[in-house]
């Protein structure tokens, strides 16, 4: 079935600048499908720190579980990641692949194992024939160079409809610094720790933990916060790497005064990727943000923030242009946090829906109507208990969703 872009895609990609200490490279090594590029090479030209946040899932992939073991060494020479395959559910077959992935990318970059970082996308519980990958990682190697972002972005795609970019710029010490972040993501997202696979490079020198401790601060109201479909993957990895290379005194600490407005590129690089992902939610027409405030706490409106996103019925109403507040009662209610009927107040956009547990005077369904033809509807729910807030992102869900999935292995 012929991929059509979703049309909450952006107008055009970003085109992301060359990193000094980085290079990147992609190539088609037959993994599910002959000729699709579907392997991605990032290299350090020096040791880079690294970060990690990765799936909560008790099933992950081999990928994952060598993530987590090499994480805590904090430094990284290289990444592979292969789409086509998750290597999830694959057992001694999947470690043993995972094992010669890095042991072939240790010999062409000249650094341990424990420095070579890995991810795997696509179907579970197809063993991964990591053979296919000898001869052609190494050309992938040998070809990378700083200005093939894109390429890398569209080498781990599967179900997406466009390449997720980003770029960013802050000052340390009067010196402009670069982010730069590529992802992949379009169904099986609720992230439980972050979403999918992202990737996120700067040249600022910025220690391992320094890094860890940002990327664990900033995930809950990014990556955390989107959903499609209420499925955690088995394989949901984002990484972060600092070459070092901008010349600025290097950075210990998170809570170094300096990377204030560092801190601020980098949450906002994670927003954006976030986004883009849920823009291309499989099947999606419509982007849907739910402001939850009024909640005892900022846990309890993130409960049901996300039980609103993933609720099916909530979701199609929206696909329908159906200001259906009913359903988004019926969500608040069924998240199981604290809520008074008689105190909830729903609004779509700036029109209310309900105020005081009943519909709102003055209700306008043809007003209501006419902003629920939008790509973009904002849900505002007012729990009316506390100060918590909390939003999520999420989308519609419509017949190409199920059309995608129901079609997804063959």
């Amino acid at each position: 079935m012929p991929i059509k872009t979703s049309p909450l895609a952006p107008s055009k990609l970003a085109v992301l600048p060359p990193i000094e200490g980085v290079r990147l490279g992609a190539a088609a090594a037959g993994i599910k499908y002959a000729g699709r590029t579907d392997l991605m090479a990032m290299v350090f030209d020096a040791q880079a720190a690294v970060a990690g946040v990765l799936t909560r899932s008790l099933c992950p992939s081999a990928p994952v579980d060598w993530c987590r073991a090499n994480l805590p060494g904090g430094q990284a020479r290289i990444l592979v990641v292969n789409s086509g395959n998750a290597n999830a559910f694959t057992g001694r077959k999947g470690a043993d692949a995972t094992a010669l992935t890095a042991e072939m990318a240790a010999a062409v970059i000249g650094c341990p194992v424990s420095e070579v970082f890995l991810s795997s996308t696509g179907v579970i519980g197809e063993p991964l024939e990591a053979k296919k990958f000898d001869g052609v990682l190494q050309e992938v190697v040998h070809d990378a160079n700083p200005d093939r972002w894109e390429d890398a972005a569209r080498a781990i795609m599967t179900t997406d409809t466009f390449p997720k970019l980003a770029t960013r710029t802050a000052e340390i010490d009067g010196v402009t610094v670069a982010l730069n972040g590529i992802a992949k993501g379009s169904g099986m997202i609720a992230p439980d720790m972050a979403t999918m696979l992202a990737y996120i490079v700067t040249d600022a020198p910025l220690s391992a933990a320094a890094l860890q401790t940002l990327l664990t601060r900033h995930v809950d109201a990014t990556f955390n916060a989107i959903t499609v479909d209420s499925d955690t993957s088995t394989s949901d990895t984002v990484l972060a790497f600092a070459t070092g290379a901008a010349d600025v005194a290097a950075i210990k600490t998170a809570g170094d005064s300096r990377l204030a407005a560092f801190e601020a590129a980098f949450k906002d690089l994670m927003e954006d990727l976030a986004l883009q992902i849920v823009r291309d939610g499989e099947g999606a027409s419509k982007l849907m943000r739910i402001e939850v405030t009024g909640a005892q706490s900022d846990a309890s409106a993130r409960t049901i923030a996300l039980a609103i996103a993933n609720s099916p019925l909530v979701k199609t109403a929206l696909a329908g242009g159906d200001a259906n507040w009913g359903r988004i009662v019926m969500a608040v209610g069924k998240a199981g946090e604290p809520a008074d009927r008689d105190r909830l107040a729903i609004r779509f956009g700036d029109l209310a829906a309900a105020t005081d547990g009943e519909r709102a005077p003055g209700y306008d369904e043809g007003a209501m109507s006419a902003y629920m033809k939008q790509d973009e509807i904002t849900i505002g729910v007012d729990i009316g208990l506390g100060e918590g807030r909390f939003t999520a992102w999420g989308c519609d869900l419509t017949k190409d969703y199920v059309t995608i999935n129901g079609d997804y292995r063959s």
